[in-house]
C-alpha cells in the first residue's frame, strides 16, 4: 500500500487531461471572440454602405430587394446567408436595418441559455444617411 501512495507515475498524465479541456475551450473561446468582433464590424460597414448606396445611388439600390444584395456583397470574409436587411425612409434619410445571426463553434455549455440552445447570438446594426 505503501509503494503504491508514493508512486507519482502517471500524474502528469492526469494532470494533462484535466487542464487540456479547459485550455481548449479558452483558446477556442478567444478565437470565437475574434470571429464575433469580425463579424460585427463587418456588419456595421456593409450596413452603412448600403444606407449610403439608398441615398445617393437610386438606380443600383432603388428597392429593397437591391439594397439587400448589396449589402450581402459587403460582408467581407462573413456568411452572408442569416442576414437579415429592411429598407425603410426616414426623417433623417433612408434608414437600413441590418440583424445577422452569429453561430459560435465553441459549445459554451454553461452559457447556452442566454444564446439560446444552438449557441447563435444576433448582432444588428442601424444606419441612416441624408
Amino acid at each position: 500500500m505503501r509503494l503504491w501512495a508514493k508512486d507519482c507515475a502517471g500524474s502528469t498524465a492526469v494532470d494533462y487531461a484535466i487542464i487540456l479541456p479547459l485550455l481548449l475551450m479558452f483558446v477556442l473561446g478567444v478565437a470565437d471572440a475574434g470571429r464575433l468582433m469580425w463579424a460585427y464590424g463587418t456588419l456595421a460597414r456593409a450596413i452603412d454602405a448600403s444606407a449610403r448606396c439608398a441615398a445617393v445611388n437610386a438606380i443600383n439600390c432603388g428597392t429593397a430587394l437591391q439594397v439587400a444584395s448589396y449589402a450581402s456583397g459587403q460582408l467581407w470574409g462573413v456568411d452572408a446567408t442569416p442576414l437579415s436587411v429592411t429598407l425603410t425612409d426616414a426623417a433623417c434619410g433612408k434608414s437600413v436595418h441590418g440583424s445577422y445571426t452569429f453561430s459560435f463553434v465553441t459549445p459554451f455549455v454553461w452559457v447556452a441559455l442566454p444564446f439560446g440552445a444552438g449557441n447563435t447570438l444576433t448582432l444588428t446594426v442601424n444606419a441612416c444617411y441624408p
